[in-house]
């Protein structure tokens, strides 16, 4: 008769074996198939089919309300709608919510938006907490002023007021290039555009591009002294979303391939 340990040795032992090679054999199966699903912000998308986009609501030629419709329009709404026509199949799958310059950055970190489109400038301070996708505009700082002005250029502003809007690069640029002018800041671009006319300040500053839609808004006033920085606008997106930053990469690449992107600047931007 054979001995009972001899028998549990050679027959539950085994067993007991290929059950734990087994169990682990299906937990790396597992962890493998988790891997591969998308994650972060493209996965998001893709699942609720649209993109939610930052835009600015006060910005004449890139994104202001439309009081008659209530629709948001101009060139940063276009492009967004564009992208997300490449990019989900229908410029319709997209969402807007209000940013400001102030208020941009802590949305998206908040996940309250996908991406921001809203006049943007790229720079090494900001790549700090986002990133950027190509540049989809250049534009450059000027000055703002009324017509007949004794300010006609950065060089004309000691002891000049200039306004400017809080959490811009252009705020903190007159510091540098005018350190005798008094800078008042104010929430956003309406705001400041709207004191420049009570006669608070001298001149408004901010890119040229967001300019010229005040200058085409009241002809009493005009852009002086020419451009003294360089503003190249991105789309921020939440770090650790490189694929997103691709697929955007790639359909502002195929908009301006195809013409698309020239349609929609030409149809915003009159420089004169």
């Amino acid at each position: 008769m054979m001995n009972p340990k001899k028998f549990f040795k050679m027959a539950v032992l085994p067993a007991i074996a290929a059950l734990i090679l087994a169990g682990c054999g299906n937990s790396d199966t597992s962890s493998k198939s988790g891997s591969s699903e998308k994650t972060g912000v493209l996965a998001k998308i893709e699942k609720e089919d649209k993109i939610v986009f930052g835009v600015k609501n006060d910005t004449r030629l890139f994104g202001l309300k439309n009081p008659g419709t209530g629709e948001v329009e101009g060139f940063d709404i276009d492009i967004a709608k564009a992208l997300a026509g490449e990019i989900l199949g229908d410029e319709s799958k997209v969402e807007f919510k209000e940013v400001t310059s102030k208020t941009r950055i802590q949305l998206l970190k908040n996940g309250d938006i996908d991406a921001i489109i809203a006049t943007m400038t790229i720079s090494e301070e900001r790549k700090k907490e986002v990133d950027f996708t190509d540049v989809y505009f250049d534009a450059g700082q000027s000055l703002l002023v009324k017509k007949g002005s004794d300010v006609t250029g950065i060089d004309s502003l000691t002891g000049k007021t200039v306004l400017a809007v809080k959490g811009s690069t252009s705020s903190i640029n007159i510091r540098e290039k005018a350190p005798d002018a008094n800078v008042l800041e104010f929430e956003n671009y309406s705001e400041a555009f709207a004191a420049l006319k009570q006669g608070k300040g001298d001149a408004l500053t901010t890119d040229d591009s967001i300019l010229y839609g005040m200058a085409d808004e009241d002809p009493s006033f005009e852009l002086v002294g020419g451009t003294f920085t360089e503003e190249p606008y991105g789309i921020a997106v939440n770090k650790g979303n490189e694929d997103f930053v691709k697929k955007l990469n790639e359909a502002l690449k195929v908009l301006k391939d195809s013409g698309k992107y020239d349609e929609i600047h030409d149809k915003w931007i009159k420089k004169d």
